[in-house]
């Protein structure tokens, strides 16, 4: 009756042995840390940027919950628009945007222009087109409590949330790791440093980072106050040309009650953008505008 026992007792001992190697492996591989998982994420974010040319649908509509879901209260208002981006500088983290309104026939024509800078001591920029009034105006950039922040054609989503290039200004924390849906993550906190805070409107964000795919598939942004102000997921996740690409987004505003939900419908990256493309020219120019626009769109058909 002891075979048993002796031959049991000699496999514990090898999964023992096993299992302190195998102890030993883990603990010798370089664990991430979180400013260079957040670095790593934003590097692959400013690479998908430069010299992108998209098709997306932005609908936004008021929102409340119902058994647990969260459904729409009015009509979505959807509008669709081209954008174009690029990334500058010597590490790409200065960026340059234009968005262009096609639907609904009411404002098309409308175009958005915004810069980001890397220089903490250079505000974003951002220009509005009108086109029913014919002028560029400039959009005030700041983070006081007084003050809305920077909407994109009227949705939810802000220039802010849109932003990369800023890992420098925040200090990062991982608070925890685990299973988000069917995916490993980090949860990461993110704080603004001090010279960073009169530039934002969040005093904390959290981010639910994929471990594989190293982008993330939700964030929570927080007000100056501590309270939670917005919930970002990200859905329809695609690999475009080594890049993760998450194709829906959608933002819960938990201040106006309100929802944003882009979907993108066609992308194409690495395509040849102009400087002289992405100046206030292009808002008011419409013959400049659809030359650039129509080399744009024969650059994805190809």
């Amino acid at each position: 009756m002891t075979r048993p026992f002796i031959c049991c007792a000699g496999y514990l001992l090898r999964f023992t042995v096993l299992m302190g190697l195998s102890l030993q492996a883990l603990i010798a591989m370089p664990l991430m840390s979180a400013e260079a998982i957040m670095e790593k994420m934003d590097t692959q974010q400013r690479l998908v940027s430069h010299g992108t040319f998209s098709l997306s649908q932005i609908s936004t509509c008021p929102f409340s919950s119902n058994n647990k879901k969260i459904v729409c209260t009015k009509s979505p208002r959807v509008k669709l628009m081209e954008s174009v981006s690029k990334q500058y500088g010597e590490h790409k983290k200065d960026s340059k945007s234009m968005s262009i309104l096609l639907k609904p026939a009411s404002e098309k024509g409308i175009g958005m222009l915004s810069y980001s800078y890397d220089d903490a001591k250079k505000d974003s920029e951002s220009w509005l087109y009108l086109s029913a009034l014919g002028k560029v105006k400039r959009i005030a950039s700041g983070a006081s409590e007084d003050q809305e922040p920077t909407a994109i054609f009227g949705s939810e989503f802000s220039t802010e949330d849109m932003e990369s290039g800023k890992t420098h200004e925040y200090t990062y924390k991982i608070l925890q790791q685990g299973l988000y849906g069917k995916r490993q993550v980090w949860v990461i906190e993110s704080i603004p440093i001090a010279s960073r805070l009169p530039k934002t409107h969040y005093s904390k964000l959290l981010f639910w980072v994929d471990k594989e795919r190293f982008i993330p598939l939700k964030i929570q942004t927080y007000d100056k106050r501590g309270a939670l102000y917005k919930r970002l997921s990200f859905k329809d996740i695609v690999n475009l040309k080594d890049f993760w690409i998450a194709k829906d987004v959608t933002v819960l505003n938990l201040k106006t009650q309100r929802l944003s939900n882009m979907k993108t419908q066609n992308i194409a990256l690495n395509v040849k953008v102009l400087d002289e493309f992405l100046t206030q020219r292009t808002l008011t120019d419409f013959a400049f505008r659809e030359k650039h626009l129509t080399q744009l769109r024969e650059q994805v058909q190809k």
